[in-house]
């Protein structure tokens, strides 16, 4: 045996299905022993859209998703991916080849440090320096990707490593049980509660992951305190839930605002800074807050946690509960209603426009999520569109619409509905795209197409990065030139052996969508999307009122 293919049987071992990427000369060995294997390796036309399909497949699996490139720009074509992977906490594992280890001292063609430029972006990152390290390196970065908080791990296998002698044997797969909050803490987040008369939930990313969605479900309904959540929280409790309070992130004040402005405590659960920063939500840094998360809190000064309740947050919900649900304070919830009925009625506002050419964003999304049932997916790219998706666009179930918030990285949305289809092939998959993010992974139609992954694309085309010039007019009043010409998106479609739609009268979405989703192969909708509704909307949100 040599070791690409003890390698590969150690892939084999951590039970990996699919590995996604594009190989080069220096991956052959690697690529043969492939062959000879259970695992489907997917062969993407970038390596950037196969590190955007592992970055869905392991957030939508919970298991590491696994990319593969070759030294030098394979490996710095993998970058954008891989950060936007490890950022939004998706378990994921990275390798590449490189250069035969007698050249890599010198210069060289196409060598470069490869693992010193994953180590910025990954939880571990390291090369194979023996052929019978590979059962050790292998199990430790399959580990490490999962255990809290999730991310991306890197291995580098050289040319001449990959063919040399290999003796050892994949290593068992032990069961990593996570820790649980002690009592004593438990104990004091639930006197801060006791104490309370208008506390909140913000529920961040990690609600989604190890059931801590179930366990939060349990303790608002027993309580009845509102939850928030940020975008990469979305369907941590049901969207038709009393206590939902929907989304928060806008990076401006909206009516989820009051809640937390009102708050006497604001309790965390699986929060992740990263995405949503607290100066936004405690300016003054004056908020009682409880911390329940698998890890410390970060020190920041607007996030000053009176009480930390470390470990998984699922068993921390529910030991919270057991000491305190049984009989709950009358929380003052008024206000959380108000705010909820005022929210549901923004979101059905424009449900039968009927207007041609251009359509709203808010009937685009309303039509969406009829199009998909509580257990479909939708991943959102990065622009415009993901604010709108943020606001308006509500789940049911965790885990069913993904958006990068953490990198924040365009290209995203196209190549990770792969991912998300192959790992749940009877499920109906929406990838929403801006015009710009869209065609920045556009070869992956190819892929699409090639592998029978009837994914949606819905495009919403406005002719300009309308994000950026969004938030140009928001702090500056004005903006660059931003704009650019595209393709007939309906005969792009088609030049990849795919369908293409275009809608020009909201009337006729819904049907549109119902049309994509029969199709026999992979379908673009196009939108003509009207963003006259961003000023209107920054505009509303800039004179909030809060009730009661």
């Amino acid at each position: 045996m040599i070791a690409a293919e003890l390698f590969v049987k150690c892939l084999e071992n951590e039970g990996v299905e699919y590995i996604f990427g594009l190989p080069g000369e220096e991956n052959t060995h690697f690529m043969f022993a492939l062959e000879k294997s259970s695992i489907e390796f997917v062969l993407t036309r970038h390596e950037q859209g196969a590190a955007f399909m592992a970055d869905a497949y392991g957030r939508l699996t919970g298991k590491p998703g696994v990319c593969l490139g070759t030294l030098g720009p394979g490996a710095a074509n993998l970058v954008t991916g891989v950060a936007d992977g490890n950022m939004d906490r998706a378990p994921m594992v990275v390798i590449t080849g490189q250069a035969d280890s007698q050249r890599q001292h010198k210069e060289s063609h196409q060598h470069m440090d490869v693992v010193g430029l994953f180590k910025p972006i990954t939880k571990w990152a390291t090369p194979i320096i023996h052929p019978n390290n590979i059962p050790e390196v292998v199990r430790k970065a399959f580990k490490l990707a999962t255990t809290e908080k999730p991310g991306a791990c890197h291995i580098e296998l050289a040319e001449d490593i990959a063919h040399q002698a290999a003796t050892a044997a994949p290593l068992p797969i032990g069961d990593i049980h996570r820790a649980v909050p002690d009592a004593d803490s438990v104990a004091r987040a639930a006197d801060m509660l006791r104490s309370a008369q208008r506390p909140v939930i913000l529920a961040g990313n990690g609600c989604i992951r190890h059931q801590a969605s179930g366990a939060l479900r349990r303790f608002a309904e027993a309580t009845g305190i509102g939850v928030i959540s940020t975008f990469m929280g979305k369907g941590c409790v049901d969207a038709d839930a009393p206590y939902c309070l929907f989304t928060i992130g806008l990076q401006a004040r909206d009516l989820i605002s009051c809640a937390i402005d009102a708050a006497d405590v604001v309790v965390t659960v699986g929060y992740d800074m990263v995405e949503y920063h607290p100066t936004l939500w405690n300016r003054d840094g004056d908020k009682r807050i409880i911390h329940l998360d698998f890890l410390p809190a970060e020190v920041d000064d607007h996030y000053p946690v009176e009480v930390e309740v470390v470990g998984d947050p699922a068993h921390g919900l529910d030991m919270l509960c057991s000491r305190f649900c049984a009989a709950p304070p009358a929380f003052d919830v008024r206000q959380h209603h108000a705010i909820r009925e005022e929210m549901l009625a923004e979101f059905s506002a424009h449900q039968d426009d009927d207007t041609e050419g251009l359509i709203r964003p808010q009937k685009a999304l309303w039509d969406v999520r009829r199009a998909l049932g509580p257990h479909d997916l939708l991943l959102s790219d990065v622009g415009a569109h993901k604010l709108w998706i943020a606001r308006y666009y509500q789940c049911h179930e965790p885990n069913t619409c993904l958006i990068p918030n953490g990198f924040c990285a365009m290209g995203f949305a196209l190549p990770g509905a792969i991912g998300a289809k192959l790992a749940f092939p009877d499920k109906r998959v929406l990838a929403l795209c801006g015009d710009a993010g869209f065609l920045m992974n556009v070869q992956e139609l190819e892929t699409a197409r090639r592998l029978g992954a009837n994914i949606v694309a819905m495009i919403w085309e406005d002719h300009n990065y309308g994000m950026i010039t969004w938030k140009m007019d928001n702090h500056f009043g004005r903006h660059t030139d931003l704009s650019f010409g595209n393709p007939d998106f309906v005969k792009l479609a088609e030049s990849f052996g795919c369908r293409g739609l275009r809608v020009q009268r909201s009337r006729d979405l819904a049907g549109a969508l119902e049309e994509a989703f029969a199709s026999d192969c992979p379908c673009l909708v196009v939108v003509p999307i009207d963003y006259r509704e961003n000023p209107r909307l920054t505009e509303r949100l800039g004179h909030i009122v809060c009730p009661i």
